[in-house]
């Protein structure tokens, strides 16, 4: 059986100090990152859902390239990422998550935000509905949608994992602008 490249799903473990977690492409760019500790299992059920018919093949060489920028991330020495998306959603979806991925490195908005944003202010609900089935954690930075009230609510990754990474941008944010505690 002849299988081509748009029949592939590519993916590799990240593994970065704590940051454990699977990532998946297409040809055309990054379409998945999981959460902190998830299996190979959990994205073979996002897979079997959104891209039916893909074979999973792991491949770290054409995956390199994603996890340098993680990697990079993590480290505080990224703020944004200019790798490929390729996202595969709805169109109120994606427009969600265009709207998510314009939000500043240690910044947050709130769900009414993003709903403000997208034109759609009656859409808080479904807004939430679209960040929760945002496939690129991290990259689509959803972690940095919180709750009106100013607390950390649902998170894919969990909100152990939306709470690091929140800590982790605003540590790196007070370093990179030389603020100090003295």
């Amino acid at each position: 059986m002849n299988h081509t490249d748009d029949q592939v799903l590519y993916w590799t473990p990240f593994v970065h100090g704590a940051w454990n977690m699977a990532m998946a492409a297409t040809e055309n760019g990054l379409c998945y990152v999981g959460s902190v500790h998830g299996t190979v299992n959990e994205l073979e059920q996002w897979a079997n859902t959104r891209l039916p018919g893909r074979r999973l093949v792991r491949d770290d060489r054409r995956m390199q390239p994603y996890a340098v920028q993680f990697a990079e991330y993590f480290d505080g020495a990224r703020t944004d990422f200019t790798l490929p998306l390729d996202l595969v959603g709805t169109p109120f979806h994606r427009s969600v998550w265009n709207a998510v991925y314009e939000i500043g490195y240690g910044r947050t908005y709130t769900y009414s935000d993003i709903a403000q944003r997208i034109r759609k202010p009656e859409a808080v609900r479904a807004v939430g509905t679209a960040i929760g089935a945002n496939p690129v954690l991290i990259a689509v930075p959803c972690h940095r949608v919180i709750g009106k009230n100013g607390k950390l609510t649902g998170y894919r990754g969990g909100l152990e994992m939306k709470a690091g990474l929140l800590q982790l941008e605003q540590s790196c944010s007070l370093a990179q602008s030389g603020a100090s505690y003295d």
